[in-house]
């Protein structure tokens, strides 16, 4: 049933979330953004333990952490807005059973775990139709539910190699880089929020679940550009760093400052006539192919140009005068960036106001003042089992006695 007090498309879809890392909670959050009602299934041990002895990627929330370290992990508590956390051991009988009831109740469970997770907690596709015919069933093993690579554990940056990303990362055939910041995982969760966009609408013209399986690999070999194409095409592609096929000069330069730089691509002849008039000492006349095999040399006196100058300011005079330019910038750019403030796109809303990422889908009936704060670890435990199975307040005190629920990490 909707939430009167909830906007979106999406109110009045349920949600069990059972995703972990980024991929899959990335999707969740794009989908609880929209409405959906989001309950989040943790094992006690999810967020890590009671005592840290080194600190998490992208530190504490806050700056550090209080009392209760694992519900201040700031990369952990950014994915995690718009749910309530019901922390259940799914791995004893009781824990499983409560689950399963709850399957009854809901519209989508989620999960990015390796294909044999859920089958080895008799909790498969198969199972759970069995406790709800309508359910849609979404998972995102790493390598698919089938084939010689199925039950390989997967994250981003092993995933990313076998795309052919890697291929095509770096300045030369000699040294291969990947992107530092595991892309399978963002492409494969927005895939994921569309595909139950998707899987919703078909239940609705033909009135049954559906079980929806997303490869991350898959995902990443989806996203390849035109080098996959001139491969079999017979024409082998090369690595060209920050260069472009058929842009020139197309690359990063270094601005004044410590550590400062600015992106300019010349897209056609014009925007390079246009460049010509801002930086001294370059050829007008030159054709795109005499640029790229000149783009060494361009490269020296561009840089000559914007060695002298704010990013900032380079940026705005070549965008002025009619070329691509953008400065790089680093987090606390992108949090002062006066484009991402006129648009409100942080939101602080996190305990000690620290600015989240908001939502790039901006649409009548979204409201991001309704949005929700991470939830601590079970803090919705009564909660749920009420007003989802109806429980009463002895059969939930019995759960966390058997430690089947629980609101922190074990000892």
């Amino acid at each position: 049933m909707p939430d009167p007090s909830v906007s979106g498309p999406l109110n009045g879809v349920r949600i069990l979330d059972l995703t972990h890392v980024w991929a899959g909670p990335l999707a969740v959050r794009f989908l609880s953004d929209l409405g959906a009602e989001v309950v989040r299934i943790e094992a006690p041990d999810s967020r890590g333990p009671r005592e840290y002895s080194i600190d998490p990627i992208g530190g504490w929330l806050g700056g550090e952490h209080g009392d209760e370290p694992w519900n201040d992990n700031a990369a952990f508590v950014k994915l995690m807005r718009n749910r309530r956390s019901l922390c259940l051991d799914l791995k004893t009988d009781t824990g499983r059973t409560t689950f399963l009831n709850l399957v009854e109740h809901a519209d989508v469970v989620m999960e990015n775990f390796s294909a044999r997770a859920m089958p080895s907690l008799n909790l498969g596709y198969d199972v759970l139709r069995q406790a709800n015919p309508n359910i849609i069933c979404v998972s995102m093993p790493g390598y698919g539910a089938s084939g010689p690579l199925r039950d390989r554990v997967a994250y981003g940056p092993t995933v990313e190699v076998m795309s052919g990303f890697t291929a095509m990362m770096g300045y030369g055939p000699d040294e291969p880089r990947n992107t530092a910041m595991a892309l399978m995982d963002p492409v494969t969760g927005t895939h994921a929020a569309a595909a139950v966009l998707t899987a919703l609408r078909k239940r609705d013209a033909e009135g049954l679940g559906l079980r929806v399986e997303i490869s991350l690999h898959e995902g990443g070999v989806t996203y390849n550009g035109p080098w996959l194409v001139d491969e079999q095409r017979g024409q082998a592609p090369h690595c060209i760093g920050n260069r472009h096929p058929e842009m020139a000069p197309h690359g990063i330069y270094r601005c004044a400052g410590d550590d400062e730089w600015i992106a300019i691509a010349c897209a056609d002849d014009e925007e390079w006539l246009n460049l010509c008039r801002v930086v001294p000492g370059l050829d007008a006349k030159m054709t795109v192919d005499e640029r790229h095999a000149a783009e060494d040399g361009i490269g020296t006196t561009v840089f000559e140009w914007t060695s002298l100058r704010n990013k900032h300011e380079a940026a705005q005079e070549l965008q002025n005068a009619g070329v691509s330019a953008g400065p790089v910038n680093n987090v606390p750019d992108m949090n002062a960036d006066p484009q991402v403030k006129a648009r409100e796109f942080f939101a602080l809303f996190e305990r000690y106001d620290v600015p989240m990422p908001g939502n790039p889908i901006k649409m009548e009936g979204l409201d991001q003042n309704q949005w929700t704060r991470c939830p601590r670890l079970g803090e919705d435990n009564a909660s749920v089992l009420k007003d989802w199975l109806g429980m009463e307040d002895a059969a939930i005190a019995d759960l966390a006695a058997q430690n089947v629920i629980a609101e922190k990490p074990p000892a």
